[in-house]
């Protein structure tokens, strides 16, 4: 009978010690527990590719889009080249970085990604990867060739192009197929993010005229102006289309949520998009084309350029205000917020080749003040993402929301 005694005695005193040490432990200073200071938000480092969707490279064209835009800039100054430079290297080895992750995310969390794929808020950012190459190449040939020569940025350029046109061409289609074949969306659920996967098609028209001049002169040179014309075609029809649906939704429902306001400045996206291409079309179209059709080429970037350059001035005008008006009340940061960058950067580039056509001081002094807001944009969009990539919080699932039902299987 002792020897039991003994036993639970003892027993009780273990059990006693340990919710001693337990409750120590609890009430030990906050400043005594190691904590992580860098991705602090996540419960492990390694979390960090669990959720990575690809909006994330929407980080690569805003960054991409500030230097190849002050490659063409009308004001030119001693160091903005080189300035631009920097940020294009800084963009194509952010571009590597995401590139590297996403297979990794790929590789171990392929649920997630899968499920990225059916979401039909986050499929539409597939047009993000291609157009991250594009711009990564366009730069390249822009300003790369400055560092790695010539014949090495056509070359980086040749790839990164192919690659991504045929990426968008497959986004343009896929995206838009599934969005007819398995959700049924809701009078309201147009937004800005629907023109992603159709905008790749006319970035590549705008990339593909640089390289036009480089292809081999005769029916491959043919090829190639009449391949970007008709991806000129498949984008803009299709963006005026998603446009208009974005426009009457916004007259007749509520004021689009906080977090997805930022998508409105995709709108500028395609039409600024537009604009630049017809422009670098009729820049690279004596070179392809007989004399009276590179001629009627650049009446036409004259006449699509400025009328299509008005709207979206109307749109800035009228996303701005819609910005400012949230903003009062909050407006929380996202991965959308790379929205005020890229698309702004398009009507720089848009606005600069049509004051070198029609040498307008006016549009070159637009050019100028709309650049001056796409590099304040991208600084404070770049801060913030930075900040909240290295806390890990950027990184946590993305929140919830209205899933539309799914068509009924036919």
């Amino acid at each position: 009978m002792y020897p039991l005694v003994s036993c639970c005695y003892r027993k009780s005193l273990t059990g006693v010690r340990m919710m001693v040490m337990n409750t120590l432990t609890a009430q030990r200073p906050s400043s005594e527990v190691p904590s992580r200071r860098l991705l602090r938000d996540l419960e492990h480092p390694s979390h960090v590719f669990r959720h990575l969707g690809p909006n994330w490279f929407a980080s690569v064209m805003g960054t991409g889009i500030v230097a190849n835009a002050a490659a063409t800039l009308p004001l030119q100054f001693p160091g903005l080249r080189t300035a631009a430079t920097v940020v294009w290297a800084c963009a194509a080895l952010l571009l590597v970085v995401m590139v590297i992750a996403w297979a990794v995310h790929w590789a171990r969390h392929r649920d997630n990604a899968r499920r990225h794929g059916a979401d039909p808020v986050m499929s539409q950012f597939y047009g993000a990867p291609p157009m991250a190459l594009m711009t990564v190449g366009a730069g390249t040939l822009l300003l790369g060739k400055d560092v790695i020569g010539l014949s090495a940025a056509l070359a980086v350029d040749w790839v990164l192009w192919s690659a991504g046109t045929l990426l968008g061409l497959l986004a343009a289609f896929a995206i838009p197929y599934r969005m007819i074949i398995r959700h049924r969306m809701a009078p309201d659920s147009a937004f800005g993010g629907w023109l992603m996967p159709v905008v790749p098609p006319m970035v590549s028209a705008a990339m593909g005229a640089l390289l036009i001049p480089h292809a081999p002169a005769g029916q491959p040179r043919l090829t190639m102006f009449l391949a970007c014309c008709a991806m000129f075609g498949i984008s803009l029809i299709a963006a005026l289309i998603i446009i208009t649906l974005i426009y009457s939704r916004l007259m007749h429902h509520d004021a689009p949520a906080a977090r997805t306001v930022p998508t409105l400045w995709i709108v500028l996206g395609p039409l600024g998009q537009s604009v630049t291409a017809a422009g670098l079309l009729a820049n690279a179209a004596p070179s392809a084309l007989p004399a009276p059709y590179a001629q009627g080429m650049a009446v036409f970037a004259l006449v699509f350029g400025i009328v299509t350059w008005g709207f979206a001035m109307l749109w800035l005008a009228l996303a701005l205000a819609v910005t400012v008006r949230t903003a009062r009340t909050g407006l929380p940061f996202n991965l959308t917020w790379w929205g005020f960058t890229f698309p702004v950067g398009t009507c720089v580039t848009g606005t600069t080749g049509l004051a070198a056509r029609t040498g307008a001081d006016a549009l070159s002094a637009v050019a100028v003040a709309l650049y001056l807001l796409l590099v304040v944009a991208w600084a404070v969009v770049a801060v913030r993402t930075a900040r909240g990539a290295l806390r890990g919080q950027l990184f946590l699932p993305p929140a919830p929301v209205a899933v539309p039902e799914p068509r009924a299987a036919s």
